[in-house]
């Protein structure tokens, strides 16, 4: 992993926002952070790492939203396509991973990383906000990361621990399913008859569940 990354607070760049304050702008610390379970989205701790900040808890943070993870390979594509520089954390992503395939994560595959006992377990896929675009100033921003379809990676806590730079990961109780990050992205977003293949994934977060569930019930006539 190249990077563990925590918020600098500063105002929300979209005008609109509920929340007047955002964490998305993160930067790289050298020290150890502890990663915990933060509780419900609503009334819990926000971010599972120690540190880091969420601005709007009504959307963001959470159990099932506890870590975010963000491929470097994918960041310096997207650095090439913008033509600028991309620094660690500037997706807002708590983990700047190396060498894994984030897009082609599965549901439910654990993320043993370092040494101390942490075991993170991959539950969805980030789906882009206007904090987002408005952060790195792109109006279009939305419908471009939709379309590239390499959105990073939600992970819940499943034993808590440090992480820090360095630290290697290693994949762990893969499922028998094929749901990957990378489909249930394009379900939500953009490839709704992919809906139904995502109820096999026991471990997809709440929230996507009962999107998919609602989507796929029988419509009164």
């Amino acid at each position: 992993m190249l990077s563990v990354n925590v918020a600098r607070v500063r105002t929300n760049p979209d005008w609109r926002a509920q929340s007047k304050l955002t964490g998305i702008d993160k930067a790289a610390v050298s020290e150890p952070v502890l990663v915990r379970a933060p509780g419900p989205m609503r009334g819990g701790l926000g971010s599972g790492l120690v540190g880091d900040t969420i601005g709007n808890q009504k959307l963001h943070g959470g159990n099932d939203q506890a870590v975010y993870a963000y491929a470097r390979e994918d960041l310096d594509t997207w650095e090439t396509q913008l033509g600028r520089s991309l620094s660690h954390g500037m997706f807002g992503e708590n983990l700047t991973t190396e060498g894994v395939d984030v897009t082609g994560a599965l549901i439910g595959e654990h993320w043993c990383i370092g040494t101390d006992g942490l075991i993170l377990q991959v539950c969805a896929p980030r789906t882009p906000c206007r904090t987002f675009s408005a952060f790195l100033d792109l109006s279009h921003w939305i419908k471009m990361f939709t379309q590239a379809g390499k959105p990073g990676a939600y992970l819940r806590v499943i034993s808590p621990g440090t992480v820090r730079a360095g630290d290697e990961i290693t994949i762990d109780q893969r499922p028998d399913h094929d749901v990957t990050i990378g489909l249930v992205f394009r379900a939500r977003m953009s490839e709704p008859e992919l809906l139904p293949r995502l109820l096999q994934a026991d471990a997809l977060s709440d929230e996507v569940a009962a999107y998919a569930r609602r989507r796929l019930a029988p419509k009164d006539n």
